[in-house]
């Protein structure tokens, strides 16, 4: 037996509606069921179980967040717990949380019932319902791809998947996956609409009780989907008990600016630090090469911590504002040891924090390392961004400090399309912060206009932006620096609107008492149209385009009006809007 646990919730009225959700065998396997099960190497907790009762409370409250959509997020859901048996006694929990934009369960063994071997869990949608998926990659670093739920190939594919069912969206992702369980992706055979939930490990690993992590469905129209929090709201409360040395920013990153040369140079960090002073920007990171042996790239200097020159930069750093962010490779913290090594003599010099490449795993293995890293390097006050990585599943929830993850098919690629940069506001960036690195104005083969580019600071969240252009590019486009100069890394409101996965997107995000927006479209040169009802009043907004000559601003008041902008292919804008007073000429500051 199992249940039917959620018909009297909206959210989830919405899913059955299209066919969506979680299965009830005592109807059969028909169509557009969704089976959910595990089985362990004492148990098959797939069938045959018998239905014990439940209990149900509701979850209420608030939490904050560094980084994100908003800063602060109100939680309402209503939990209900299902309790099953299976042959010979074992027990089964299924554990259900609704609230208004998502349904999420999850697996709760009560007893130890050995390693884990596998689930039954499945999403079911309509076979024509529109998906936009990703393959499976170990870093998550392959680009979205429209297809049907039933077109797409046979083959695995992120567990973080977007379908149109009917006029509503449903995001397929999970929640707080650690080192008690493994990672997941879909799988999927051609010609059906059925993605099943299979697992890293043949055999997870499991000492005592269990609750797996939760398989969340975000449920709504787009724009519902697009400024859900629901994924971190499933997650563990911050482990993170002082927060005040955690500060989001905007990062002047050296490596496709300078590359090799810059990562091994003194001088030219001191130049980088100079400029991002100049321009307000708090951070610079310094990537790869900064404690190899100058004579040999790619090996460890085993002197680093006395020969080093990052202390210099820290301290020339100081002098002006900037604090400093330093590159560190997997395999030199994959230890304990390595750790208590490598973590405090960064934090001694005044470093500010690490990003941490080439983990390219979500083994069980892989993630019991994030478990130690994470608290190992807020004990050393570092912030974090994570490369090489897998994709936020609630972290930033619980630890804080985690400014921003790669997990994306990003610009250090040397094709991005502009069909997937469109995409990701509606999938990878709708998770958690992603490191993207836009602003590389000056590679070639960039599929983006200018205007596109710079709206891309704020169509993609990232508590770390880390801007990807050379000084020369950055002081050829002067609007751009001074957009650049003002744009924040953290919200207090986000909000679509307008756009489609593939086709365009316009995402306002709000910073105090200021609203920026970001827009850009895949394709053919249009004018957008763009509803600003959510701003009462009038407003003073500025826009940057694309000109002739290069990006162009106008100033214009508006009532609740339609901004129509027009933009040019694979073009876009970004704005700035604050409310108006007689003589104001600028939203800058």
């Amino acid at each position: 037996m199992a249940p039917r646990p959620a018909t009297r919730w909206r959210t989830f009225g919405r899913l059955r509606r299209h066919r969506v959700g979680v299965g009830d065998p005592r109807q059969g396997d028909g169509p557009g069921t969704s089976q959910v099960g595990i089985r362990t190497e004492r148990a098959d907790l797939t069938t045959g179980l018998a239905y014990l009762g439940r209990s149900q409370h509701r979850i209420h409250g608030f939490y904050t967040t560094t980084v994100g959509k908003r800063r602060v997020r109100a939680v309402a859901m209503t939990e209900s717990r299902f309790r099953f048996a299976g042959a010979g006694g074992a027990r089964l929990d299924l554990v259900v949380r609704a609230s208004p934009d998502g349904v999420a369960y999850r697996y709760v063994l009560p007893d130890d019932l050995g390693a884990v071997l596998g689930e039954a869990s499945e999403f079911t949608v309509p076979a024509d319902a529109p998906a936009w998926l990703a393959r499976h990659r170990r870093d998550y670093e392959n680009p979205f791809l429209p297809y049907t739920a039933a077109s797409a190939p046979t083959a695995e594919f992120q567990t973080l998947a977007l379908f149109r069912v009917g006029e509503s969206y449903l995001a397929v992702a999970e929640s707080d996956v650690d080192g008690r369980y493994s990672g997941s992706r879909l799988v999927h055979e051609t010609g059906t609409g059925t993605y099943r939930i299979g697992l890293w490990d043949a055999a997870v690993q499991v000492d005592g009780p269990l609750a797996t992590p939760w398989r969340a469905m975000v449920v709504g129209d787009l724009a519902t989907v697009t400024e859900s929090t629901f994924v971190d709201d499933l997650a563990p409360r911050s482990r993170v008990a002082d927060r005040s040395w955690i500060r989001p920013g905007q990062v002047l990153w050296t490596w496709l600016a300078g590359g090799r040369p810059a990562g091994q140079s003194l001088e030219m960090q001191k130049g980088y630090v100079d400029y991002a002073s100049a321009r307000g920007w708090p951070y610079v990171a310094v990537d790869a090469g900064w404690y190899f042996d100058p004579q040999q790239w790619d090996v460890t200097d085993p002197n680093w911590q006395t020969n080093s020159w990052m202390p210099q930069l820290v301290t020339y750093g100081d002098a002006r504002g900037v604090d400093i962010l330093v590159w560190i490779h997997f395999r030199d913290l994959d230890t304990e040891e390595e750790r208590d090594r490598w973590l405090p003599t960064p934090h001694r010099w005044g470093v500010k924090g690490v990003k941490v490449d080439f983990m390219d795993s979500e083994a069980q293995e892989r993630l019991r390392w994030y478990d130690e890293i994470l608290p190992a390097t807020a004990a050393n006050e570092l912030l974090v961004n994570f490369h090489g990585s897998n994709i936020p599943k609630g972290i930033h929830r619980t630890w804080p400090h985690v400014m921003t993850m790669e997990g994306v098919h990003g610009a250090e690629k040397r094709e991005v399309a502009t069909s997937h940069i469109t995409t990701l506001p509606f999938t990878r960036n709708m998770v958690g912060s992603m490191d993207y690195t836009p602003m590389g104005f000056h590679r070639a083969g960039r599929p983006t206009s200018d205007a596109h580019e710079l709206g891309l600071a704020v169509t993609f969240e990232s508590g770390l932006q880390n801007l990807a252009g050379t000084p020369a590019s950055y002081d050829e486009r002067p609007e751009a620096v001074r957009f650049l100069e003002q744009v924040p890394t953290v919200w207090d409101d986000t909000r679509l609107l307008a756009g489609g996965p593939g086709e365009s997107v316009v995402l306002a995000r709000r910073n105090g008492d200021r609203w920026f927006v970001g827009g850009g479209v895949s394709g053919a040169a249009r004018t957008l149209e763009v509803p600003l009802e959510f701003l009462p009043g009038r407003w003073l907004v500025e826009t940057i385009s694309d000109g002739p000559n290069g990006l162009v601003r106008d100033r214009r008041v508006v009532t609740r009006d339609t901004l129509r902008i027009p933009v040019v292919a694979d073009g876009g804008f970004a704005a700035t809007a604050c409310r108006w007073i007689p003589a104001i000429q600028t939203c800058d500051r």
